[in-house]
């Protein structure tokens, strides 16, 4: 029988639910969003059984987001000083389950810290792979580093460097659908399961691209960007409160 596409909740800037009983804790500080747009038959066969491509106006995109962890802890316990802070870079997707819930696939997760990277990979099968990682600002302008080291590909690297502008007031309907997500896709269960996660509303900022030099999307299995970025984005960061995963979500069928 021929599927039926799921119908997309509508994108809010703020959480739907409100996370009482948190899985993990963490702050997401001094984030670059730098975004591409791809065809989405050219991500579909990427994401996880259950999900198709999210899309507006047809297209889907491919996200590179370098950014520093903070404090990361368990449930109501306080964030961990060292292992629970380090740079991070992901290469992420956009998808959407049957129950509409729009969300992202993480094709790739560099950190800077190990213990956190076999924690991330063993208890929740996440792409998290170990890098030497480096984040640095000037003022307005922040730099983003970041090498491989294991499980590879060893060497693949980025470098990014950014300078904030003017601060978004009412993001586009581009942005919104770029930074307006509340919950990751994954294959936790015997299908895909969602991940769900709650913080206050970005703060945005335009961004002026300085340097990009990275071939850590063509290292997730996507075909290396041609041409700049079609958003640039900086946020200060906000407080995160992650839910625990719901159960798998198929996609319908007529």
């Amino acid at each position: 029988m021929p599927s039926t596409p799921p119908v997309p909740v509508p994108i809010t800037p703020d959480a739907p639910t409100v996370i009482r009983s948190p899985l993990l804790t963490q702050w997401w500080l001094d984030l670059a969003f730098l975004h591409w747009a791809v065809d989405p038959s050219d991500v579909a066969g990427l994401l996880p059984r259950g999900t198709v491509p999210d899309t507006l106006d047809g297209t889907t995109y491919v996200g590179l987001v370098a950014f520093r962890m903070d404090r990361v802890g368990w449930f109501r316990l306080p964030g961990i000083p060292y292992l629970g802070t380090f740079p991070e870079t992901n290469v992420r997707l956009y998808s959407v389950d049957a129950h509409g819930r729009r969300g992202v696939v993480f094709r790739s997760m560099d950190a800077a810290r190990l213990v956190p990277v076999i924690m991330g990979r063993a208890g929740f099968r996440l792409p998290y792979v170990w890098s030497r990682m480096d984040v640095r600002a000037q003022g307005d302008t922040i730099s983003y580093t970041s090498t491989r080291r294991w499980p590879g590909p060893r060497g693949a690297r980025s470098r990014i460097t950014i300078r904030a502008s003017e601060h978004v007031e009412e993001p586009t309907e581009l942005e919104h659908f770029l930074t307006a997500r509340w919950g990751m896709h994954d294959a936790f269960f015997d299908g895909v399961g969602y991940l769900p996660n709650e913080h206050p509303r970005w703060p945005l900022y335009r961004a002026e691209l300085l340097e990009c030099e990275e071939d850590l999307v063509l290292a997730a299995g996507l075909p290396a960007p041609d041409r700049e970025p079609v958003s640039v984005l900086y946020s200060p960061g906000v407080p995160v409160r992650l839910g625990r995963p719901a159960r798998p979500a198929g996609i319908r069928t007529a």
